[in-house]
């Protein structure tokens, strides 16, 4: 099975395709398989548009050089692991003080020369990077070293340099750290100035009884990645590379499909409709970055049953590319706070960011049947025409103000037997997109305290259709129903 890794900041972007080692496979059951074989590497950086790519000697060289480069530039102290152009394809070379060159050497010579001396080499690509870029790029060197599913064999030896050798200024300092805030590249500052020892980089792979659940805890946040329909579903941090990271502050992610042919599928169309309002509840407020999209971003979303979004996978090549444009990397859950996936139902939504600014989620193979609204209900006509009436004229008496939307907003409103507000739904996307016109988020929030808490099903409720219409007029009917 080909497998795709992804380690995406704003300035840089590696990608490592390969291959998993059959029998290292067969006696750990993962549910993200283990990249053990690279086959090619490709590392695209802002302001070019064609990536660096090579094989795994490309690689190796890379990080090498990334890491030997930065504790260089922190420290002001000559690193030869930088600049080994005798036995490395990858070397930097400083400019000034906020340009560097990244030099990279042929792995090949061209076709048609048999001789290995320099002169048969192709000559060798440059590229300057600002300062900035520089230490996106050691960020992403970081987040390979923190997953320990991809060429787990591949550690990075870092050495200490002298203190008395440390002579950067702070003014470098402070023009550098800000950026460079990832565990390796941390390492390699305090290496720089010899404040700590050299830091194992990699954890310790878990026994097989515990590689069960479907996130796992990174040493540092991934700064930003996407699933890709070939391979695991990468999890990004923030958006803003200069925020320190905490231990638990963001999960990496198994791979989406392997997980669901592990677990069992929730399927219930009423229990789909709960989820959907909770995926929903969760998205809507977080995706802030609504404009500037070309095209529609479809995800495949994995969602356990109390709501949490564990897994995202892109559908189409540009929600690959612009999954940074979304809350998803940000909504997924923290294991630190929740207990680990083990064999939970997971549910499978569509979910569609699109160029127009509207949200769309839907159940992933839709409902089998019309859903229901779940929990205990009050029936008797009697108690349920007076709630009725009960809740025209709470809502009439508080809705005020002259409504801006030109279509009928449908609500499912709920109470319970003392006619106080116990839950609400949208029913169409104008719904969605004009409540805060209505008084039923203020009527929720006096509650709850906020309004995407979940819905109060420990007592029988009564269920409502509530319609504003955009002349004012307002109605308010008993629930028959999903149409």
């Amino acid at each position: 099975m080909n497998i795709q890794r992804k380690y995406s900041l704003p300035n840089c972007t590696l990608l490592l395709e390969g291959l998993s080692d059959v029998t290292r496979a067969a006696q750990f059951q993962e549910m993200r398989p283990e990249l053990s074989i690279l086959v090619n590497a490709e590392c695209y950086l802002s302001g070019y548009n064609q990536p660096l790519t090579g094989g795994r000697e490309f690689f190796e060289s890379l990080v090498r050089a990334v890491s030997g480069y930065a504790q260089e530039f922190l420290s002001t102290v000559p690193n030869p692991q930088a600049h080994n152009q005798e036995s490395e394809l990858v070397e930097f070379q400083k400019i000034d003080g906020n340009r560097h060159r990244l030099i990279i050497h042929s792995e090949n010579a061209p076709e048609g020369f048999e001789s290995h001396s320099n002169n048969s080499k192709r000559p060798p690509i440059e590229i300057d990077l600002n300062t900035v870029q520089l230490f996106d790029l050691v960020e992403a060197v970081d987040q390979f070293f923190a997953d320990t599913q991809t060429l787990p064999e591949l550690s990075l030896e870092l050495q200490p340099v002298t203190r008395r050798y440390g002579g950067a200024s702070q003014a470098v300092i402070r023009q550098a750290v800000p950026a460079a805030v990832g565990v390796s590249s941390l390492a390699v500052a305090a290496i720089a100035f010899n404040l700590i020892p050299p830091p194992q980089m990699r954890t310790p792979q878990p026994k097989p009884d515990e590689q069960t659940s479907s996130t796992t805890k990174s040493l540092n946040p991934p700064a930003s990645a996407a699933a890709t329909p070939i391979a695991a579903a990468t999890p990004i941090a923030a958006a803003t590379p200069t925020t320190p990271p905490t231990a638990n502050e963001k999960p990496v992610v198994k791979d989406l499909e392997a997980l669901l042919n592990t677990v069992p599928e929730i399927t219930d169309p009423s229990q789909l409709r709960a989820l959907n309002r909770q995926v929903y509840n969760q998205v809507h407020p977080a995706w802030t970055k609504r404009s500037g999209l070309q095209q529609d971003l479809i995800y495949r979303l994995g969602v356990a049953a109390d709501g949490a979004i564990v897994g995202y996978k892109a559908v189409n090549k540009e929600a690959n590319q612009g999954v940074g444009q979304t809350p998803l990397p940000n909504l997924l859950y923290n294991p630190a706070n929740r207990a680990p996936i083990f064999n939970e139902p997971i549910a499978q939504f569509r979910i569609v960011f699109t160029t127009n600014g509207v949200l769309q989620v839907s159940p992933w193979r839709g409902y089998a049947k019309t859903p229901e609204v779940l929990g205990a209900k009050i029936t008797d006509s009697n108690i349920t025409k007076g709630l009725n009436q009960k809740l025209y004229n709470t809502v009439r008496q508080t809705w005020s103000g002259t409504p801006t939307f030109t279509r009928d907003l449908k609500y499912r409103v709920a109470v319970n037997k003392d006619s106080v507000i116990a839950d609400y739904e949208p029913l169409n996307q104008v719904a969605f997109d004009y409540f805060r016109e209505t008084p039923l988020p203020k009527m929720f929030n006096a509650i709850y305290g906020s309004n995407v808490a979940p819905p109060n099903d420990k007592e029988p409720l009564a269920h409502f259709q509530v319609i504003f219409k955009p002349n004012g007029k307002l109605e308010v009917t008993p629930w028959k129903g999903y149409q």
